[in-house]
């Protein structure tokens, strides 16, 4: 449940000699045993405080801290302004998100590698409604898979040409959406 690439390339960016601890000096190095360590300390991580307080706050892995986002900026801080401005803000489409079947989310939005929200669309020219794609997260979507466990994404959106709903916590057919 995290865009590897997005992850290294924002990391390349904003922190090369943390990344170089981790003996990573691109994408093709991401199966390193330093860099499987440092994606399994993450995931832990993000389960035990969700994927907002570690964009805030960052990871400590070992003696190194890795900031995840940096936020919006005061103008007058040029330094921070910089840093703000490496953030990779990316969309994914038709993102398969289990390995046990061929399901795919409509889009996926992520920060930094990390996912921020999930998108299910429908639209009128295909007869389709908000509704149908709340049923289809309650139906097709488990709240097993890692996505889309509790603390994994912000929200999880259900649009049409109309409307939009969403859910911060995916429950089965018990998810509860708001418009």
């Amino acid at each position: 449940a995290i865009d590897r690439q997005q992850l290294v390339a924002f990391l390349k960016a904003t922190q090369p000699e943390a990344l170089e601890t981790l003996r990573i000096e691109d994408y093709k190095h991401i199966q390193s045993m330093p860099f499987r360590k440092f994606l399994a300390r993450l995931q832990g991580e993000i389960t035990r405080r969700g994927v907002i307080d570690v964009l805030r706050k960052g990871v400590r892995h070992g003696p190194i801290h890795f900031d995840l986002f940096y936020g919006t900026p005061s103008p007058e801080n040029q330094k921070a302004v910089e840093r703000h401005a490496t953030n990779r803000f990316s969309i994914t489409r038709q993102l398969h998100f289990s390995r046990e079947n061929k399901r795919s989310l409509d889009l996926c939005a992520f920060i930094n590698g990390l996912p921020v929200a999930t998108f299910e669309l429908t639209n009128n020219i295909t007869k389709h409604t908000v509704e149908e794609a709340v049923e289809q997260y309650k139906r097709d979507r488990d709240p097993r898979e890692l996505l889309f466990q509790l603390g994994r994404c912000m929200a999880h959106f259900a649009v049409d040409d109309q409307r939009v709903k969403f859910c911060t916590q995916l429950k089965g057919p018990q998810s509860w959406f708001l418009p």
